[in-house]
């Protein structure tokens, strides 16, 4: 049985939680947070603590919490020569308290508070600092996901500055969408399954290969008609920075 602590209380951490809880392999000794908070209903209260110098023997301790407050949890942690995670894409492995061994459990995926994760599809990035706690990390990952990889703190770095473009900014886009969507009083559903084909052909094919649209084909005229339909100007000028991105790419000019 592998015992195992997690610290926050933010989504990563809650996801954690449910994903471990039904795990058979895995006790959840405890959980800390600074205001003593649940992570899910069915959370006994004495397994909650507000207190970190009261935290429990365990195998690892799972820092689930802001990137900016990792070095500092971790530099209050009241014991030695532990397994400590942390669950950053962007931090690097060394931030974490020397006296304690170091390592990264990282669950490549967007977590939001009322959304579902199916843990079987999401990558787990992993690092240490040695061969037995790596062996550990990994004992843990694969019971939830068969994409498990071997990721370093500048290749996770990487990952992550890739990550904000696939999700946080194409979201954005879609956030756009919807308002243009709705200025002009259109259900956004209709896009819908616009969105769910992009999505699943550039798991099929080269993203570069998917590519279409005005800008690739140089229709100055769409262009012109879709910014003159624009009335908020940041979204004319995200409009016409992605244009030209596209068509600098594929060797296109306005």
């Amino acid at each position: 049985m592998i015992r195992v602590i997690i610290l926050g209380a933010g989504n990563v951490a809650k996801h954690l939680y449910n994903a471990f809880y039904n795990q058979q392999m895995i006790t959840i000794v405890q959980c800390y947070n600074r205001k003593g908070l649940p992570l899910h209903s069915n959370q006994r209260q004495d397994a909650i603590t507000s207190n970190i110098s009261a935290l429990k023997e365990a195998d690892v301790y799972i820092l689930a919490v802001n990137d900016d407050a990792i070095k500092e949890v971790s530099e209050l942690l009241p014991f030695r020569n532990r397994l400590v995670v942390h669950t950053s894409g962007s931090v690097p492995m060394s931030i974490l308290n020397t006296p304690n061994r170091k390592g990264v459990f990282y669950p490549l995926q967007t977590f939001s508070k009322d959304k579902n994760i199916d843990f079987s599809t999401i990558p787990f990035c992993l690092e240490s600092e040695n061969k037995e706690d790596t062996k550990l990390l990994k004992k843990i990952a694969y019971m939830f996901s068969e994409k498990v990889y071997d990721i370093s703190s500048e290749q996770r770095n990487i990952l992550h500055v890739s990550a904000v473009f696939v999700n946080n900014f194409t979201n954005h886009l879609f956030s756009i969408g919807n308002d243009i969507c709705a200025t002009h009083g259109i259900p956004f559903e209709i896009l819908h399954p616009l969105i769910a084909e992009t999505i699943e052909k550039i798991t099929q094919i080269n993203p570069d290969l998917a590519q279409t649209g005005p800008a690739l084909r140089n229709d100055t005229k769409t262009i012109e008609r879709h910014l003159g339909i624009l009335t908020d100007t940041t979204q004319q000028e995200i409009y016409q920075t992605l244009t030209k991105a596209i068509q600098s790419k594929y060797g296109k000019e306005l």
